[in-house]
């Protein structure tokens, strides 16, 4: 009786160590978010939820804001900024387009993840939109101009002059194939 006990006993802890493991694993997207938001880490931006306190527009500093873009490994489109960077003033709202091509015969998804420099920089900087917010879906051959809509916060550090904006495309086909078939009954 009681090798039965010590059996349903160690099933009982393997069940809930697996329990655990998989409740930590659901844990760890929030807990990296707060660890780069607490650490001003892996040039994380604040996406959408930025809301301007005020209209300022602060013309007595002047940034330069360049744009990269990158193909991941095994990516085939043609990807990029319509310019490699642009100047402006904290407080106003800019946008970017960037152009991105399919030149293979196959439909395709890709994922942009966007990354601010320098990394004490990307609490400044708002996306207001922007393509990286969603997966994207080209046809064979096809182009799309993607915008991104941006303000850099007045509040901004005074020695911070020059930031970068750079995305690296990611081709994320394999993993959404519901996206390719909606878009096939949306384009018949």
């Amino acid at each position: 009786m009681s090798e039965q006990l010590s059996n349903a006993r160690l099933v009982k802890r393997l069940l809930f160590t697996v329990v655990a493991m998989f409740a930590f694993g659901f844990a760890m997207v929030p807990l990296y978010d707060v660890m780069c938001d607490a650490l001003g880490i892996n040039g994380k931006t604040s996406g959408t939820a930025y809301q301007q306190e005020s209209e300022h527009i602060d013309d007595s500093r002047t940034l330069r804001v360049q744009f990269l873009a990158t193909n991941a490994e095994g990516m085939s489109w043609s990807f990029g900024p319509d310019a490699d960077e642009l100047s402006l003033h904290p407080g106003e709202t800019h946008e970017m387009l960037f152009r991105a091509s399919n030149p293979t015969d196959q439909p395709m998804v890709a994922q942009a993840i966007p990354s601010v420099a320098p990394s004490k920089a990307a609490a400044y900087f708002h996306k207001t939109e922007c393509f990286c917010f969603t997966q994207q879906v080209l046809q064979p051959g096809e182009t799309v101009m993607m915008p991104v809509r941006f303000i850099v916060d007045p509040a901004l550090p005074k020695d911070v002059k020059h930031l970068t904006l750079a995305y690296t495309l990611f081709d994320v086909t394999d993993r959404m194939p519901e996206k390719l078939a909606l878009s096939a009954v949306q384009a018949n």
